[in-house]
């Protein structure tokens, strides 16, 4: 697979259009926004120029990659590739639409993918007329240095294909995991208290968000706190992936998403990229510094680390992943520290039981209910 198409000129589809081309393949970027073709080709020669000046790579080498990579025009111009992998607006309708009009120009042996984070790769892939050689290659942002790659069979993808991706992620220098076709697949699904509920404690009043933060890095050892990273990612785009695990869970109480998320996704308050969010990033504010506090910090940590504890166990419960894969790809894909299923052993199932079980009783939530494998733990 050495000829690559990338559909969507986005932040992760050049992204993943560099990490092709450094592994040596031939990239078409497509882009219905021929400007944001522009745009995107401007960044990616600053990128590679910074990795220049910080004698990660040679000069020849970032023309190599450079090089490597060239624009499209129209859609057929990725008509000769092996691997197509599609980075776009996350919209179900409009992606389809995309795949049934690229399936006219490909050859019947072209890979189509999709880098979606939360759209099932099942409903994708139905309206090809070859569905089989549909698969998911979701990426982590950005995508030239987050190692994590999940391959996502769908259940009409062609049996041996999700091991071929598997092996070609390798190749590229990814850490690749292999997960079922459920909401969120593994990072996304599991991940979600660590927003939910850091939200949930914020809009009740028991800590601000700079507390929140803190305790997570200085108990926990997070490199970032939910609301700093929410804003990273962006508020609308976190609050987005949310109400999609949310519904396609058929509202299930778990992945319920917040209202102040709600309201500051209408606010435009969606952190770095429009200046604001939970922070204020312009070019004189002031971060907030958190009022100390040992046992808030403490029960902080222990709610949030033992939703995220319960979500790895019913994962593995159900299969999504196997035992390595889930640990690997919290620790690869976002980050953590540490792997969920370790943590949970290390400050015991007992105590992350009993810490579910005391919310549980205290809201009468089907939000708080325990995995039956982690009462089994």
């Amino acid at each position: 697979m050495n000829n690559i198409g990338i559909i969507g000129a986005g932040t992760m589809g050049i992204g993943i259009a560099q990490v092709a081309a450094t592994a040596g393949c031939k990239v078409v970027v497509y882009d219905a926004q021929a400007a944001q073709i522009d745009k995107a080709f401007s960044g990616l020669e600053k990128t590679l120029q910074k990795l220049v000046e910080k004698t990660k790579i040679s000069q020849e080498r970032a023309t190599e990659i450079r090089n490597n990579i060239v624009k499209g025009e129209v859609l057929q111009d990725l008509k000769d590739s092996d691997l197509v992998i599609e980075a776009i607006i996350e919209n179900k309708e409009i992606k389809t639409k995309v795949f049934t009009e690229l399936e006219n120009y490909v050859s019947e042996n072209c890979i189509i993918s999709s880098n979606t984070s939360s759209i099932s790769i099942t409903s994708l892939g139905a309206e090809l007329k070859q569905p089989e050689r549909f698969i998911g290659i979701h990426f982590f942002n950005p995508a030239p240095l987050m190692p994590l790659v999940e391959v996502i069979p769908s259940l009409l993808t062609e049996k041996s294909l999700a091991g071929k991706i598997y092996d070609l992620m390798k190749k590229w220098g990814k850490v690749p995991v292999i997960a079922k076709d459920i909401p969120g697949f593994i990072v996304n699904r599991i991940a979600r208290p660590y927003y939910g509920e850091a939200l949930r404690m914020v809009e009740e009043d028991i800590a601000a968000p700079e507390q929140v933060d803190e305790a997570m890095k200085t108990i926990g050892n997070f490199k970032m706190g939910p609301f700093e990273l929410m804003d990273l990612i962006g508020v609308d785009v976190n609050f987005a992936v949310t109400t999609t695990v949310y519904k396609d869970y058929f509202y299930d109480p778990k992945y319920k998403p917040s209202l102040l998320q709600q309201r500051m996704s209408e606010a435009k308050l969606h952190g770095r990229k429009t200046g604001k969010g939970f922070y204020d990033y312009s070019e004189n504010a002031v971060k907030p510094v958190a009022q100390k506090d040992d046992a808030l910090y403490q029960q902080i940590f222990l709610r949030i680390i033992s939703m995220l504890v319960n979500e790895a166990v019913e994962a593995k419960r159900l299969g999504v992943a196997n035992d390595g894969d889930i640990e690997l790809a919290m620790q690869k894909g976002v980050n953590y520290p540490k792997g969920l299923l370790s943590w949970g052993q290390e400050i015991g199932y007992a105590k992350i039981s009993e810490t579910l079980q005391s919310l549980y009783e205290e809201y009468q939530e089907e939000r708080y209910r325990q995995s039956p494998l982690l009462r089994k733990m």
